[in-house]
Parts: C-alpha cells; structure tokens; sequence
C-alpha cells in the first residue's frame, strides 16, 4: 500500500495520466502535494511536492471556456501531462500552492505554426 504525500486533503478528482499508456485514476491535492493513484494498481503513483513544480502549463482552448488538458514540469523528474474530468477546479486547488506567474498557458496551434514559419523565415 501506497503512503500518502498529504495529511490534510483539498480535492479529490477522477483523472487520466499520459505518463505511457493512459492510465485512469484518481487526482489527489493537498497541503504537501499532488498525487495521482492509478485505480487498478495500487503501485502505479505519481507524487510531486509542492516545492519540485516548476510549472503547471495548460492547454487552454475556447479564450477559457475548455481546457482538454494540462501539465506539471518538474525541476528533476520531467513533464507529466494529466485530462481532469473538473479541470478548472483542479488548477484552482493547485494555484492555492503555486505561485500564479508559475501557471502558464501552453502554445495553441497556430501560435506554433507561426513559430515555425518566422523561424524558417530567418534562416
């Protein structure tokens, strides 16, 4: 059995991890960390404290009105992209604990499209 990061808990959300394959679980934020619990294995975890966050960068589509996805950037152990069935409220829960300048927007696709285009243009 898995020992948890948090002793006191905020949110608990139904959620889908794109570490690998997809794996269906549980979301958990609380006052130490966020956790996701796999819900068929019980030693399929991932637990991030507060202060390994570098960023939380979200896919933000519709100006705010749909986010599909988002992402947590370690400072040691990488990215860990996460789908949220309440994503809203789980990046509120979350921005209780990291600093709003650390909460970013990821680039939507014409934005990396006109990246592209300007970069190639300079060469």
């Amino acid at each position: 059995m898995v020992q948890s990061l948090n002793t006191k808990v905020d949110m608990v959300a139904k959620a889908t991890s794109f570490h690998g394959m997809n794996i269906y679980g549980n979301i958990m934020i609380g006052d130490k960390g966020f956790e996701f619990y796999n819900d068929r294995k019980s030693d399929d975890y991932i637990q991030i404290p507060w202060e390994e966050i570098d960023y939380v960068i979200a896919s933000v589509m519709f100006k705010g009105k749909y986010i599909p996805r988002f992402a947590i950037r370690t400072r040691r152990s990488g990215t860990f992209s996460f789908a949220a069935k309440k994503p809203k409220e789980v990046l509120r829960a979350i921005n209780k604990y990291v600093p709003s300048e650390r909460m970013v927007r990821s680039l939507g696709f014409f934005d990396v499209l006109k990246r592209s285009i300007h970069s190639m243009l300079k060469k």
